[in-house]
């Protein structure tokens, strides 16, 4: 495999566990979930980095936030979500 073969599905596979980490925050919510539990729903227990990667660059795109150990979803998150469901 190509360097830029493998970089280009590495990015896929970030975006891919971005995309199931903020679904699984929006469903559950008003519940919360601690980052452990998270990576429990998501099915990482061998290795919990891939989430917490994915929680720290949702974070800094504004969508999740962190309050201790809870991930929570923001307020521009919760609204793109309920404008996705009209």
């Amino acid at each position: 495999m190509e360097e830029s073969e493998h970089i280009r599905s590495t990015a896929e596979q970030d975006a891919a566990l971005e995309s199931a980490a903020l679904q699984q925050v929006l469903a559950l919510h008003p519940a919360t979930l601690s980052l452990e539990e998270l990576v429990r729903e998501l099915g990482e227990e061998d290795d919990a980095e891939p989430v917490e990667r994915a929680v720290r660059d949702l974070t800094a795109a504004g969508l999740l936030r962190r309050s201790e150990d809870l991930v929570l979803p923001t307020r521009a998150a919760l609204r793109f979500d309920e404008l996705l469901e009209r």
